[in-house]
């Protein structure tokens, strides 16, 4: 036997309704590993759960990483890229995972195969374009502050007047506490306390 023929897989099983059943995912998959002579040993399942929920809220998935981590498995076999998650960071991050375990992905409808190079450049390719969005994420938050600013907005928390300022104080001096001045003025707690610090 070849060291593939001896992998031990894992199917990953997952629907987003519950009118939808996994059978023809398992079947599929099951065929896939018998044709490959893979040994299938453990299945998991979530059932009308939808693939943006996190991990905490998908048992079957939760339940498989753990495996991998404890290197029951050599491989995760599911039935599409959109059964695992619904974002390329969230997939790069799982599939990272599967690697520094030393373990592999298989996806049906792509016919990706990590084990394979072909697979393996296909995923380095992806975690390039997970890190070119983040990166454009923060450019767009950039710009956007920069604009602001440009436009002279006050970036930051929203301060009072000097009118309202010159209040707070004289209360102060008066006795009042941080908690009265806020309700007297009908401002926030921790307006009268930016004040406050900003007056000693």
């Amino acid at each position: 036997m070849t060291a593939k023929a001896r992998r031990r897989v894992a199917l990953y099983l997952r629907v987003s309704t519950d009118g939808q059943t996994t059978e023809n995912q398992r079947r599929e998959l099951e065929a896939v590993a018998e044709k490959a002579g893979w040994n299938v040993v453990t299945v998991f399942e979530d059932a009308g759960i939808s693939g943006a929920k996190g991990r905490d809220k998908r048992p079957g998935f939760d339940a498989m990483l753990k495996a991998v981590t404890r290197r029951e498995v050599d491989m995760v076999a599911a039935w599409s890229v959109d059964r695992l998650g619904r974002s390329m960071p969230d997939l790069v991050s799982f599939l990272s995972e599967l690697h520094a375990r030393g373990a592999d992905l298989y996806l049906h409808q792509q016919a990706v195969d990590t084990s394979t190079p072909s697979g393996k450049a296909m995923f380095q390719m992806l975690g390039v374009f997970a890190e070119f969005e983040r990166a454009m994420i923060q450019e767009r938050v950039k710009a956007g502050l920069a604009r602001a600013k440009a436009q002279g907005k006050r970036l930051g928390r929203p301060t009072v007047g000097p009118e309202i300022e010159a209040r707070i104080r004289q209360l102060h001096a008066d006795g009042m506490g941080v908690l009265k001045v806020a309700r007297t003025l009908r401002i926030g707690v921790s307006a009268v306390q930016r004040v406050d610090t900003i007056g000693r």
